[in-house]
């Protein structure tokens, strides 16, 4: 008797090889998305330090440091106000590199106060200290423009609101020996490119300072370094730290 055959080997063999293929492209796609998944959480957890967990530590460590500050320098009595002053203000000796040697108060600002370092430099001073002063311009009721830079998100944030500023708010500054008072006169955007902002008279580089001038600068928009957001300010007063604090500080204590 003759046998037929129904199918030649193979014709036999191609599922199996199919299965196989399935098999290897269905577990190339598991592998794959269990690395999507593992980016993915770690995406979430970079997200989660840098937008969280940089702030609790730097607002940890300023703590400390404004504590560390007022030990050594002494409290100042907050029910006293002192009797505002347009002499000629005393000046603070020049910091070294990364030196703290001073608080901003913003009242506007719900964080009202912050350190000063000398120095702009991310790993140094803005990313562990709080705002940092441009070497090489004004310091504090210097006549000059002196200038500071900070986070407006991230490590602390010290200028998130610094778009709430309105021409005639107080901007002050503490040193060991005075308050500094400035009041807010312009706002603008412009490019990184665009220095002149902190020059000794702000916008026109190369002109000689004659007013005692403050700068703040901060990128722009929130969470980009496209632009940066300024604010210019003057000086109006100074009060010796001894006296209490200034009229500008008293209207937010009330």
């Amino acid at each position: 008797m003759t046998r037929t055959r129904t199918g030649s080997p193979t014709h036999r063999g191609a599922p199996r090889g199919g299965a196989r293929a399935g098999g290897v492209l269905g577990a190339a796609i598991g592998v794959l998305g269990e690395i999507l998944l593992t980016l993915g959480a770690l995406l979430v957890l970079f997200l989660v330090w840098q937008l969280w967990w940089t702030d609790v530590v730097a607002d940890r460590d300023q703590a400390q440091i404004l504590t560390q500050m007022e030990q050594e320098w002494g409290a100042v009595d907050q029910e006293r106000v002192a009797q505002p002053r347009t002499d000629e203000p005393p000046i603070p000796p020049a910091p070294q590199d990364t030196m703290v040697f001073g608080t901003m108060h913003v009242p506007a600002f719900d964080r009202m106060s912050v350190p000063i370092a000398e120095g702009v430099s991310l790993e140094k001073v803005l990313n562990v200290k709080g705002m940092g002063h441009y070497p090489e311009t004004a310091l504090p009721g210097q006549v000059g423009n002196f200038s500071m830079a900070g986070h407006r998100n991230t490590y602390g944030r010290p200028l998130e609101q610094i778009d709430r500023l309105e021409a005639g708010d107080p901007i002050v500054v503490e040193t060991a020996d005075a308050f500094y008072v400035y009041e807010v006169t312009e706002s603008l955007v412009v490019t990184p490119q665009d220095v002149e902002v902190i020059a000794e008279t702000p916008g026109q580089p190369g002109v000689p300072a004659t007013e005692r001038m403050l700068t703040l600068t901060a990128c722009h928009p929130m969470f980009s370094a496209k632009e940066r957001y300024i604010v210019h300010a003057k000086f109006v007063y100074w009060t010796d730290r001894a006296d209490g604090i200034p009229p500008a500080l008293a209207e937010t204590e009330g």
